[in-house]
């Protein structure tokens, strides 16, 4: 196909909004599926993108459409996800488009994410075509909808099409749009090739899959060809396109989306973002590539099974090459042997790939509490960066500790902008100004520390918002706080897996609700246990587990009291002495319950 009759394009929209639906209906519409292949949700492959109706992945897929002028074009449509979470996804979609379909809800209008979206969309350059769907739900409101694309967004109301997606209704309006407003890929003076790689999969079979667009020149099998960042030459083994599955073709020419699979095998040599190029007549600069993406929470994964260490090593390697935002490395600690810290875009990211971990390779794990980096001035005037309490330097050398702020822009209606005032002050943050977008709803944007909205502040806006609410946030540097470490001391022995870094306000609330926790799990011993939070060397919070008593004068009936005495003094002495070279084993089940309740 020639680049006049291709159209490149991605649907963007806040999570819920329908834009699934909407690419289940396009390619039903240009019969890109066949009638007895039809399903819901048919680009949401995997079973956790069905089970809870989000994608996860970005899915591409090539569509073949006669438009009303009478010419064939072929779409190249890129289904995105909507969780703040998989932005990153967003991004690299975005970058391998000339246009995106922005889908609004006709009954929720402009949310959070959709902002972020099309703040993405614009700073790329795109031309943005807006959706409204759901037209068919009683309480859908087009006229507030239009008003808010033009207020908040700056994108004319009289361009926004109409549909719903559900009931087909303006489908091939949508098709025309994308044929008439979105501009055909750029051609380049010369024929040398240029691609960029913004996904990959691996395949147990035949190794790393990955998809690229074309930007200039074309690659068939047996191609030598070459990825830029790393410098390495490998031999195209297929090209092909998605159909919506993989369908090999001759030749994937400029301006196609498709996939290559050449002789890669191991799971760090390919980058996404990475620019493919010819291994004779190379490209002389790489794509502009996108913003790179990097974790913003860090938790540790260990096997509960000590043996499983290798098998989870091979699993994160090939979830890594699914999915380029997540990163790894090894780590030991004295409570868990060995496992890793794994780094996530955010909570939602971290519980899928633990989830993905459980269903696709059978393993057994537990996760450590959720932290983030941490900024650490010492008093030398170096700095580093920590994302584990237990490499934290000693307090005596550090002048200020300081943690990541995100900038949160929050979606909600008027009448509960008291209670979410009153939530933002609880995590320490600073409302910074609110705008009203209509007669019923407010942004409010605030700085947060990262660390404060990790766990359930997502959950508390949406129960205080009754689920109207909504919020997006970006990383907005570091900030210097009054952050300690609190370790948790089992007789007097400190047990690395519950330390954490705390703010200095919270911290004995924490140390309390920690040794209370740990009172239950930790099993009796014959002699008193003391579990102690400790902030450097002061002691927050204390409890005890009671000692297991041996009725040591069952055997004494009647007689001297003082022999009763006797017995019971000598086993003062004893539990004394073995509460000094006694050592007390935690067992597994009791991190696991103690990890789980955090």
């Amino acid at each position: 196909m020639s680049l006049r009759q291709t159209r490149n394009f991605c649907i963007i929209a806040h999570i819920d909004h329908g834009k699934t639906t909407l690419s289940d209906r396009l390619l039903e519409t240009t019969g890109t599926i066949a009638d007895r292949n039809k399903q819901d949700q048919l680009l949401d492959s995997m079973d956790l993108e069905r089970e809870r109706g989000i994608t996860i992945k970005a899915h591409p897929v090539t569509m073949a459409y006669r438009a009303k002028d009478g010419l064939d074009y072929e779409l190249n449509l890129l289904d995105t996800p909507g969780h703040v979470d998989f932005a990153y996804e967003v991004s690299r979609s975005l970058a391998a488009c000339e246009g995106a379909v922005l889908v609004v809800d006709a009954a929720q209008g402009v949310e959070a994410q959709t902002v972020a979206n099309v703040h993405l969309a614009l700073k790329q350059g795109l031309t943005i075509i807006p959706v409204i769907n759901k037209i068919d739900l009683p309480n859908a409101d087009l006229p507030t909808v239009k008003r808010q694309l033009e207020e908040i967004l700056a994108i004319p109301g009289e361009e926004a099409i109409p549909c719903s997606a559900k009931a087909g209704v303006g489908i091939v309006d949508i098709l025309e749009a994308v044929v008439q407003r979105i501009p055909p890929p750029k051609a380049y003076d010369d024929d040398r090739l240029r691609g960029l790689v913004f996904d990959s999969v691996f395949d147990v079979y035949r190794g790393v899959v990955a998809y690229v667009r074309i930007f200039s020149g074309s690659i068939a099998a047996g191609d030598g060809v070459k990825l830029m960042s790393e410098n390495r030459n490998y031999e195209v083994k297929e090209a092909g396109i998605f159909i919506p599955k993989t369908s090999a073709v001759p030749r994937l020419g400029a301006g196609s989306v498709g996939y290559f699979i050449a002789n890669i095998k191991s799971t760090g040599e390919i980058k996404i973002g990475d620019t493919l190029t010819g291994s004779r007549n190379p490209a002389p600069e790489p794509l502009p590539g996108f913003q790179e993406i990097h974790p913003m929470v860090f938790s540790g994964i260990y096997p509960i099974n000590t043996a499983d260490f290798e098998h989870l090593k091979m699993a994160l390697g090939k979830l890594q090459i699914n999915d380029s935002a997540f990163v790894y490395q090894p780590e030991s600690s004295v409570a868990l042997g060995f496992g890793f810290r794994c780094g996530f875009l955010g909570l939602l990211h971290m519980e899928i790939i633990q989830e993905r971990l459980r269903r696709e390779y059978d393993m057994d794990i537990i996760a450590t509490y959720p932290s983030v980096i941490y900024e650490i001035i010492r008093t030398n005037g170096e700095r580093l960066e920590v994302d584990n309490p237990a490499y934290l330097p000693d307090p005596s050398v550090i002048a200020e500790i300081r943690e990541p702020i995100v900038k949160a822009f929050i979606l909600c209606p008027n009448e509960n902008i008291s209670a979410l005032m009153q939530l933002i002050m609880e995590k320490r943050g600073e409302l910074k100004h609110t705008e009203s977008l209509d007669a019923r709803r407010v942004m409010l944007n605030c700085d947060l520390p990262l660390n404060e909205i990790l766990v359930d502040f997502n959950d508390k806006i949406k129960s205080i918002t009754r689920g109207y609410g909504s919020m997006d946030y970006e990383h907005a540097g570091y900030r210097a706080a009054k952050l300690v470490k609190l370790d948790m001391l089992v007789n007097d022995e400190p047990v690395d897996a519950f330390s954490s870094i705390v703010h200095r306000d919270k911290a004995e609330a924490r140390g309390r609700q920690l040794a209370a926790k740990l009172k239950e799990v930790i099993p009796k011993q014959l002699y008193q246990v003391a579990i102690q939070a400790a902030i450097g060397g002061k002691i927050v919070a204390r409890e005890n587990v009671a000692a297991m008593r041996k009725n040591v004068i069952a055997k004494c009936y009647g007689g001297d009291i003082t022999r009763k005495r006797k017995l019971l003094e000598k086993q003062k002495e004893g539990k004394k002495r073995m509460k000094s070279i006694g050592k007390i084993n935690i067992p597994q089940e009791a991190f696991i319950e103690v990890l789980k309740s955090q």
